[in-house]
């Protein structure tokens, strides 16, 4: 049973925590060189401090420690965290190469396995429930390490991982409370709270960057959190509603894999033609850029709870609504239509009627 109250407090100290500790780690990063300097792939203008992780991680920490959860699987879930932090901070001191990097979410994920905390099944819209079997430790493989390099890609515009990943676990929150997922609901409640504690510091113009150390972290304990609430779902289109929850970061990840293989590039090169660099190129601010992900982001989080509990009929109007939206993402990301965007345009011009009209006031 859920207590709102200790979800509360938890998530008071949780945000209280990562704000505080934000101060010091900033110091910190900046003693030992875990710093982030301006390039011209880059936005910022100076030598920021990266680690900022580091607060979200031990406000959601301490803020699980008041829950007290009781749960066979919270030790290897905290275990993966501490290897995925670990590796994270090196990542944003020494810059390691991708094959560190991935060994370190590999022993973090086995972590989740040896514990039993698996994808075992799959719920698929027409075919109903499909037992994975011996490849459920690879689909859990290739999920944990997906969604967790999926959120270090969107990190590319101040407070832009830390406002999509809260939102996104505002929507796995709300589903885990309605299913009675105790642990899930634990764990999102601490990392929202620990989470906005960081925005204070993160959003434009930011003062701090989670880095690696928080981009992997919340990666990782988003797609834990939907491995305890959303794949043990029996629900007919389960396997779905993570995707949709995560739209934002899931499909700026593949637009690049496909970007980069249509250019014949190396599919882990760094380039600045991810979403938000797109909106920066098509003339919005670097905070308008930002709210709109947040918006789009949003607007992905609650089709998701209402395709988790709505029938067939306006399961069909929300998959037409997130057609709408992949295709604004793909207009955004430049596959289609040659590179036009007709619907961007359109909101660019709403845009700019109603900031006229706000001036005339």
């Amino acid at each position: 049973m859920l207590n709102f109250l200790d979800l509360g407090i938890a998530f008071t100290i949780a945000l209280l925590s990562s704000l505080v500790l934000t101060y010091p780690i900033k110091k910190l990063a900046n003693m030992i060189g875990a710093v982030d300097f301006p390039n011209g792939r880059k936005l910022h203008k100076k030598v920021t401090p990266r680690l900022g992780g580091l607060a979200i991680f031990l406000g959601a920490l301490l803020g699980i420690l008041y829950l007290q959860p009781h749960d066979e699987h919270l030790l290897e879930i905290i275990c993966g965290a501490i290897v995925i932090v670990i590796t994270g901070a090196l990542d944003d001191r020494f810059t390691l190469r991708p094959i560190p990097k991935l060994t370190g979410q590999l022993i973090a994920t086995s972590f989740l396995i040896s514990g039993g905390l698996i994808i075992e099944r799959v719920t698929l819209p027409f075919i109903g429930q499909v037992e994975l079997g011996f490849f459920s430790v690879l689909v859990t493989v290739l999920w944990v390490v997906g969604i967790t390099n999926a959120i270090n890609l969107i990190d590319g515009l101040d407070g832009l991982a830390t406002g999509v990943s809260t939102i996104a676990l505002i929507s796995l929150f709300i589903m885990a409370i309605i299913d009675t997922r105790i642990l899930a609901a634990y764990l999102c409640i601490v990392l929202i709270g620990a989470n906005l504690g960081f925005l204070y510091h993160n959003f434009y113009p930011a003062k701090i960057y989670m880095g690696d150390t928080g981009s992997n972290f919340l990666g990782y304990m988003i797609a834990v959190i939907s491995i305890l609430g959303l794949f043990k779902n029996i629900a007919l289109f389960s396997f779905i509603i993570p995707i949709i929850v995560l739209a934002v970061p899931i499909f700026d990840t593949l637009f690049a894999i496909l970007r980069r293989s249509i250019n014949k590039q190396n599919i882990m090169a760094a380039d600045n033609k991810h979403i938000h660099y797109q909106l920066l190129s098509a003339g919005y601010s670097h905070r308008k850029s930002v709210l709109i992900l947040y918006c789009i982001s949003a607007i992905f989080g609650a089709l998701a709870i209402i395709f988790s509990e709505a029938s067939i009929t306006a399961n069909l109007f929300v998959i037409f609504v997130l057609l709408i939206l992949l295709h604004i993402l793909a207009e955004i990301a430049g596959l289609v239509l040659g590179g036009k965007r007709p619907v961007m345009d359109f909101f660019k011009k709403l845009f700019k009627r109603s900031g006229q009209k706000q001036e005339q006031h």
